[in-house]
């Protein structure tokens, strides 16, 4: 006897009774928009934060060499004793002074240090304070948890994007545990200064917050310089700082799903215990070629920034030149934020500059109600194929006008 057919009805009883913070989980609006592109030919894929350059042959063959020696066994929760080291002389190497291995963990991605620091500090009712916009993964991680984060508007005028610190501390309330920042910044290429560091560390001090430093795009910055400013700059060993990064941006490896934890020696077991407790560690082959890309990789480095930096240089003033885009030239990682004058339906424009210039973007209400009416592309790519993007985009921007 043929089964029956499961009724919608029964499928929805199981998602209501899932926990409520996993159910009301948001969609992102990146995803929906590479969904709906993918898979049209000609499409230039600018929606998402990765380049067009594969992972470098020399980062590839060492995870090839692992594999072949049989290197596929468990191996240590908190990241193998030569990546640790490695990552702590890279560290010397870009910041100027001395790591030791004990501060670094790593993690099956970027995205998983994010959910460990989260874990660590925030739970159930408790708040994470987000200046926004700001990529919506920490968010929406926060929330799965129980958290709720609070998004603190930027400010965009004619100065750029600013970070307005009173308004930072207005947001802190008897249950704010913690404050999370992306600098330099996705979606909009805001970096803080030197000053708002100093800042936002002393708030921190006062109220007795955690920050979670994400310094994914640290290396990608457009002052002077190897790096961006960062909390490592000013802090002392005991202040509450967790540093999350991942190896995806600066040796295009974002499919390899590696990142890394920097914190106080002290607070290595309990990290070690969340990574236990959710992938076990990072498998071996992946983190010999995590210290091919620390230890050979800084030329490889060199070369995406410059690649970037020309990016930037050829998106940002084709956008000026429409004279309806607005948007501030962003002073590190590798994207631009604009808006487009009586465009504020950006999930809709992203959708027709698919169908009608063939190029992929992500709706700025993917980054939170600040990004509404914003539209984010990324630049890391080659410069042809950035060109002839750009040209088509703007030729329907500017249609869209008459």
């Amino acid at each position: 006897m043929n089964k029956p057919a499961v009724e919608p009805l029964v499928r929805g009883a199981l998602t209501d009774n899932l926990r409520q913070a996993a159910r009301l989980a948001p969609e992102s609006g990146i995803v929906e928009v590479m969904n709906y592109g993918r898979r049209r030919e000609g499409v230039v894929p600018l929606w998402a934060g990765e380049g067009d350059m594969p992972t470098p042959t020399f980062i590839v063959e060492a995870a090839t060499r692992s594999l072949a020696a049989g290197e596929t066994f468990y191996t240590w929760q908190r990241g193998i004793p030569e990546l640790r080291e490695a990552l702590a002389r890279y560290h010397a190497g870009i910041y100027g002074r001395t790591f030791s291995p004990e501060e670094f963990f790593v993690t099956g991605s970027g995205m998983q240090a994010i959910q460990i620091a989260l874990a660590m500090t925030v739970g159930v009712g408790d708040e994470l304070v987000i200046p926004s916009p700001a990529w919506p993964n920490a968010a929406a991680a926060a929330g799965v948890t129980g958290a709720i984060p609070i998004e603190v508007p930027m400010r965009f005028g004619n100065a750029g994007w600013v970070l307005d610190l009173d308004q930072v501390e207005a947001a802190i309330g008897p249950r704010t545990r913690a404050l999370f920042l992306v600098s330099p910044s996705n979606p909009t290429g805001w970096t803080a200064s030197r000053e708002e560091l100093t800042a936002l560390l002393a708030l921190s001090r006062r109220h007795g917050l955690w920050i979670i430093a994400d310094e994914t795009y640290n290396r990608f910055w457009y002052g002077e310089g190897p790096r961006a400013p960062s909390f490592i700059d000013l802090m002392d060993p005991e202040d509450r700082v967790l540093f999350v990064n991942t190896f995806s941006k600066n040796w295009a490896m974002t499919g390899w799903r590696v990142g890394w934890v920097m914190a106080h020696p002290s607070l290595g077991q309990v990290i070690e215990n969340l990574i236990q407790y959710s992938t076990s560690g990072v498998a071996q082959f992946m983190q010999r070629a995590a210290v091919a890309a620390l230890e050979r990789g800084e030329s490889f480095v060199a070369h995406q920034i410059a690649r970037a930096r020309r990016g930037r240089d050829i998106v940002c003033p084709a956008l000026a030149a429409t004279g309806r885009c607005r948007f501030a030239v962003p002073q590190g990682a590798f994207y631009v934020f604009f808006a487009v004058d009586g465009e504020d339906d950006t999930r809709r424009l992203a959708l027709r500059l698919i169908d009608e210039a063939g190029v992929g973007l992500a709706p700025g209400t993917a980054f939170g109600p600040s990004g509404r009416g914003f539209l984010r592309l990324c630049f890391a790519r080659n410069a042809d194929q950035l060109e002839a993007a750009t040209r088509r985009m703007i030729a329907v921007l500017t249609g869209m006008r008459q």
